[in-house]
């Protein structure tokens, strides 16, 4: 029962619920046929002692704290449903306030949905940009078809050079004493591709097979191995064999190997069609972004702190279950990244406000346009569930909840709404000078041959950097507790 609700501060209420009479006596007797085999009660065996028996040797509270365990969680649920209020965490600081044989009272406080103001949704203006093609774009295509094609012959009696690959031994040593993961046999290494530290391939090039050298080489100051980061080293290396890449001729008979087209003309502008789609379908996901980016800004909220905490921890979750699903532990990867789990929470937080806040908008926007789902939308939803898990769709529903599912469709047409009325405008150019400066960004940093890792940990590392801007990506509830048990 009910006693009291009352706001107490900004998104958090203290209520009070009891239990009395005939209820909280049914209460204990159902505590006591349920716990009573923990009681040693002398002359009876166990779990065999009376109520009045038990309660007397160890006092008349004895099934009182089992009873109010049993009953607080339906207590707690009847009573947020009455007062109307929608929890977002776990009632915290409980306190029973009376406890007698005649019931129990008590009082705990719940931090609730907060109250929000959308400024603006629909027509909501955000730039994207006018597609074309160039040239370079096309050509560049056509160049990876013939790479792709390339066919790899000996080099014989000349030096390497930039472009050729290098079929290479090499171990490496610190102040003479070779370190851990700096030795590899028969790598093949092509030349120019700055897969290892600087300095690395510039050495092996004009250097000719079956030769044996050394390469003197530095580490990154900011390398991911701690004791190798800034220290200069010696690389000895035995060259086995240079290979150059051999391009196939760019004609008519080409286009007809790889291709449905018969001549170079039609290829290339097929070519442009493709290259124009992934262009345009990039640009209007970066429209939608920026829009949804205003979407949030235009939300006015006191967003309590437990539910960007809880966000963090799904998003971690999720990230964690990918590492997982690629053979990586979380451990393993925080170790490569040199953090640990308290700065990549850190590093989460801005993108769990901002889905956060997203979350909020929309549900916002499902009251205001009264935006509903029928019956029929979520066993749809459910189907689809079932056939992307390969799992009977009764099991979909007894992991899934249908409110989950409701609340997930009306978040999703809400945000179709958002996006049908945004508007487009022209991208501005960006000014010479900010080009200049993006264009003149430090490379990235390269790779090692001491420490190369195996592709299933690098695409795991890829995976892990931070999340996408794009508030949108979050997973829906439902469709998350499939995918778990799917796993």
């Amino acid at each position: 029962m009910l006693k009291s609700c009352e706001k107490i501060e900004t998104n958090v209420y203290a209520v009070e619920v009891a239990l009395e009479g005939d209820a909280f006596k049914a209460a204990v007797t159902k505590a006591y046929t349920k716990t009573k085999g923990k009681y040693n009660v002398p002359g009876f065996r166990k779990g065999k002692a009376p109520k009045h028996i038990i309660e007397t040797y160890y006092g008349k509270e004895a099934f009182w704290y089992d009873a109010i365990d049993a009953e607080y969680p339906a207590l707690y649920e009847e009573a947020v449903k009455e007062a109307g209020i929608n929890p977002v965490a776990a009632p915290h600081d409980d306190e029973i306030v009376d406890m007698s044989e005649n019931g129990f009272t008590i009082k705990f406080k719940v931090t609730v949905k907060p109250e929000v103001e959308l400024k603006a949704y629909k027509g909501i203006k955000a730039e994207k940009e006018k597609v074309t093609v160039k040239k370079a774009e096309i050509k560049a295509e056509v160049d990876k078809a013939l790479e792709k094609d390339a066919k790899l012959v000996a080099v014989e009696g000349k030096a390497a050079k930039k472009g050729d690959i290098a079929t290479i031994d090499f171990e490496g040593f610190l102040d003479g004493v070779a370190f851990e993961g700096g030795k590899g046999e028969g790598y093949d290494l092509e030349l120019g591709s700055g897969n290892f530290i600087p300095g690395f391939e510039d050495q092996v090039i004009g250097h000719k097979a079956d030769e044996e050298f050394d390469i003197d080489v530095t580490f990154p100051e900011d390398y991911g191995a701690e004791e190798l980061a800034g220290k200069a080293v010696v690389f000895k290396i035995k060259l086995h064999k240079i290979m150059k890449k051999e391009l196939p001729k760019y004609d008519d008979e080409f286009v007809k190997d790889v291709s449905e087209f018969d001549t170079i003309a039609d290829y290339e502008k097929s070519l442009e069609e493709e290259i124009k789609a992934r262009k345009e379908a990039a640009a209007d996901r970066d429209f939608e972004n920026k829009v949804m980016d205003t979407l949030v800004d235009n939300v006015v909220a006191e967003i309590p702190a437990v539910m960007i905490e809880k966000e963090i921890d799904n998003q971690i979750n999720e990230f964690d279950y990918r590492l997982r699903s690629q053979g990586m532990q979380m451990e393993m990867y925080l170790q490569y990244l040199g953090m640990d789990i308290a700065a990549l929470r850190d590093s989460y937080k801005d993108g769990a406000e901002k889905q956060v806040k997203l979350r909020l908008a929309l549900e916002k926007i499902v009251e205001l346009e009264k935006i509903d789902i029928s019956d029929e939308d979520i066993e749809t939803e459910l189907k689809t569930y079932a056939d992307a898990y390969n799992m009977p769709i009764e099991k979909i529903k007894s992991l899934v909840s249908a409110e989950d599912v409701k609340a997930d469709l009306a978040c999703r047409k809400a945000m179709d709404l958002v996006k049908e009325t945004a508007v487009a405008g022209a991208k501005k150019a960006p000014a010479k000078k900010k080009a200049e400066a993006e264009d003149a960004e430090a490379p990235a940093e390269k790779k090692a041959p001491a420490k190369k890792a195996p592709a299933k940990k690098k695409a795991a590392a890829d995976d892990a950097e931070k999340p996408a801007k794009k508030p949108a990506a979050k997973k829906a509830p439902a469709k998350k507790k499939a995918e778990e048990s799917a796993e």
